[in-house]
């Protein structure tokens, strides 16, 4: 099933469509706060920033003390919205020296082309795409520094009651920990098939977008990962989008071991 922004898989999980996905953090802690019971069975670490803020054309944005006083295209329940706030916090702006434009991400470039929204965070390919048709109408794009540190596979709790799906989600895990390895070790194919191919990007920006990347690192125990989305829990009940909560009821840790069993030592962060 395509379901990939955070809001589309939680209703995918509610309707019975879908028992495992991959995201980032903050829809599992979504989900929590609407009450829905989902757990965490596999976690990937990727350091480097995932996200880029583009510009409306035409609004500059040097630094991001610029942000102050920007329009800026805002979702809760997905994992730009969790790097929005890490910058602001970063930079000492307040959130109401901002105005949030609350819109789900597919609808970021959109708001970014019809003026609804100064800035938007946007991923590769989207912002290469972006900034090579509105650049030349003064759209620039400026690299987050807050990493998008966590990418998760994570179902719900109910599925688990069910011993075959869990070996099968087990299976699942150990095929997603190595296809993240045969992605890294297989570059030249994969920036083919996914952005060449796929995604339309030319191939001198396909090697610069994976530049922009981390090698795959599944951590051998999930200690930092629990306190990092603690970190996101934190800064969305700050900023009374949610209640505050223990980020460690996300996690079930009896699957913390099968991702790190199915790669080689160089992928298992210690």
């Amino acid at each position: 099933m395509n379901a990939q922004a955070g809001p589309d898989v939680i209703q995918a999980f509610r309707a019975g469509a879908l028992d495992i996905a991959t995201n980032a953090i903050i829809p599992p802690i979504q989900a929590h706060d609407i009450g829905f019971d989902a757990t965490i069975v596999a976690v990937l670490e990727r350091p480097a920033p995932s996200y880029v803020f583009a510009t409306a054309p035409g609004v500059g944005l040097d630094s991001f003390d610029d942000l102050r006083g920007k329009r800026i295209a805002f979702s809760q329940g997905q994992s730009q919205g969790d790097t929005v706030l890490r910058t602001l916090k970063t930079a000492g702006i307040d959130h109401d020296e901002v105005e949030f434009v609350e819109l789900p991400s597919t609808q970021f470039l959109t708001a970014l082309q019809g003026g609804q929204v100064d800035v938007a965070p946007l991923s590769e390919p989207a912002v290469t795409k972006y900034i090579d048709q509105f650049g030349r109408d003064g759209a620039v794009a400026v690299p987050a520094e807050e990493p998008d540190l966590l990418s998760i596979l994570w179902v719900p709790t109910e599925v688990l009651a069910d011993e075959d799906i869990v070996l099968a989600v087990r299976d699942y895990i150990r095929t997603w920990a190595q296809g993240q390895v045969w992605a890294w070790e297989n570059s030249d194919e994969w920036k083919q098939f996914y952005y060449v191919d796929t995604e339309g990007v030319t191939a001198a920006d396909a090697e610069r977008i994976w530049a922009l990347g981390s090698k795959p690192s599944f951590p051998a125990d999930w200690d930092d990962a629990v306190a990092w989305a603690q970190s996101s829990i934190d800064l969305l009940a700050e900023g009374g989008f949610i209640r505050e909560f223990d980020a460690e009821v996300l996690f079930d840790r009896r699957f913390e071991g099968d991702a790190v069993a199915a790669v080689a030592d160089e992928y298992v962060k210690e």
